[in-house]
């Protein structure tokens, strides 16, 4: 079953332990109520994180080169983009709903990740950070929810 704690599925939980190591620096730009980057960011300034400010923002607050690892679990749809700038009262624009809001975050998470980073994307598809940028997918993780429910998928990718 689909839960807006991603991390709490039991099979990502499992994933993530396996790459998040402890003397990394790692960071959530989407955090919810999740603790397991070093830092941590969500938009709706009632979950406990280290910012509240929009994902592309706090991606360009890091030098390039200087992340270990990236923790990528956006709102997987246009239309829940929207409803999330809605739910906290920012207005969305033609901007936050076009697919170029996605390739943003994408480009500053290329420029900032280390070489040899890793970057966990999730999503409904699995393209994830991409060759183009310069990543080659390690893992790969299909979960199902059942019924009508979309499957969550999982990518990780090492920046070469």
């Amino acid at each position: 079953m689909p839960n807006k704690n991603t991390f709490s599925i039991k099979p990502i939980k499992e994933l993530l332990n396996k790459y998040i190591l402890p003397d990394e620096k790692w960071i959530d730009a989407f955090s919810n109520s999740s603790k397991l980057a070093t830092i941590t960011n969500d938009l709706n300034p009632e979950y406990n994180t280290d910012y509240h400010i929009d994902a592309l923002d706090f991606f360009k607050m890091f030098e390039d080169n200087s992340i270990d690892g990236v923790l990528y679990d956006p709102p997987y749809s246009l239309r829940q983009v929207s409803e999330c700038y809605k739910n906290v009262g920012i207005p969305v624009t033609m901007e936050t709903t076009q697919s170029s809001w996605r390739r943003k975050h994408l480009d500053e998470i290329s420029r900032i990740i280390k070489p040899n980073g890793k970057v966990v994307c999730f999503g409904w598809n699995s393209s994830g950070v991409g060759k183009t940028r310069g990543f080659k997918i390690e893992e790969i993780l299909l979960v199902p929810h059942g019924g009508s429910h979309n499957d969550t998928i999982c990518t990780v990718e090492i920046k070469l």
